[in-house]
């Protein structure tokens, strides 16, 4: 079983991703987001960078720029993200696999097929089947059209079908019914991994007690293993969208409180502390909860690098208690962890 973490391409992801054991890199196939943010010059390339420190050379990224619009990126750029994405990866010695919607406008299409034909490590079909999701399934000759434009066969590319956010229990309901639907529309194709996605962590914290541990159920997991249970085909892959909500962010203002989103069982424990002492320094308290809590796991400070930078918060062998980008690194280097761990010995998330 693999797992697929469909990961924002921000700071913080990217060194989640960095300092993973070779044992869990051997066990995932992330997909990468890039996250419109215009306070960075330039996207693209601060991606490309931040991929380089992160993906071992050698190695397979699988990149979605879908949320980027399809046109120059900078003025007197040619080409748009699929292709400078393929240039500058191929660069730094990065893999590419790019992600395709086979509704994608034909020029991005072409792009990918370019990357395709650069790279040679295939496609990733992403299938939407969210609640709110406006498209149909693709047709057969929808499917047979994509084939002929990206130049490869079905056992060339990867079949995400994404279910979006599972925020109820009657959207799990939904979205469960449409995930078995695409896989059996879709399995003609002999594809050559298939993964079945959603994500349940909330949009933000707002709504949060401060100052208290909070359990929020996860249900993309409940979603996976019904999907797994009720398909009658090879059992799909298990992605998720880590400890963040699915769609992308809406920019912040101000700081976050100190929190930490931690993967616990079935469920995420998140502690959000008021801001009381200077800088994030009730960060070290809450680290210190945490590790003192029923929710730290029996291998502690070895369960990820995320955990061992939280037993140092708890302990005051830090400096400084880190902020946003560091909480969500080390929240995501947990679950990563925690989900890969799973099911390599249960067979669930």
């Amino acid at each position: 079983m693999v797992y697929v973490p469909i990961l924002k391409g921000k700071a913080g992801e990217f060194s989640a991703l960095e300092h993973v054991t070779p044992a869990v890199r051997a066990s995932i196939r992330p997909v990468l987001e890039l996250v419109p943010d215009p306070d960075v010059r330039d996207v693209l390339e601060t991606f490309c960078d931040r991929a380089m420190d992160a993906v071992p050379q050698g190695e397979v990224l699988t990149v979605d720029s879908g949320a980027l619009p399809a046109t120059r990126v900078l003025e007197g750029d040619a080409g748009g993200p699929t292709a400078r994405l393929s240039e500058s990866l191929g660069l730094r010695g990065v893999l590419m696999c790019p992600v395709v919607r086979y509704t994608d406008p034909g020029e991005v299409l072409s792009e990918a097929a370019h990357a395709i034909a650069v790279h040679h490590r295939g496609a990733c079909l992403r299938v939407s089947v969210a609640a709110d999701a406006l498209e149909a399934l693709p047709t057969p000759g929808q499917v047979r059209g994509l084939l002929r434009t990206l130049h490869l066969e079905p056992e060339e590319i990867d079949l995400l079908v994404d279910a979006g956010p599972v925020d109820s229990s009657s959207t799990l309901d939904r979205v469960t019914g449409r995930a078995l639907l695409a896989l059996k529309t879709l399995s003609p194709w002999r594809w050559r991994r298939e993964c079945v996605a959603a994500g349940a962590f909330p949009i933000n914290l707002a709504g949060f007690q401060r100052g208290q541990v909070t359990p929020v159920l996860r249900r993309d997991a409940q979603f996976w293993s019904r999907v797994a249970h009720e398909h009658l085909g090879r059992c799909p892959d298990f992605g998720d969208f880590g400890v963040t909500h699915p769609r992308m962010p809406v920019k912040s203002r101000g700081t976050p409180d100190p929190n930490m989103r931690y993967t616990a069982g079935e469920e995420w424990q998140v502690f959000v502390y008021p801001r009381v002492r200077s800088g994030n320094d009730d960060f070290f308290r809450l680290s210190a909860d945490l590790v003192e809590s029923v929710y730290w796991p029996t291998t502690g400070a070895e369960t990820s690098w995320g955990d061992a930078r939280l037993k140092e918060c708890a302990t005051h062998q830090r400096p400084k208690a880190g902020g946003g980008t560091e909480w969500r690194a080390w929240a995501t280097s947990h679950h990563i962890a925690m989900v890969t761990s799973n099911l390599n010995t249960s067979g669930q998330p």
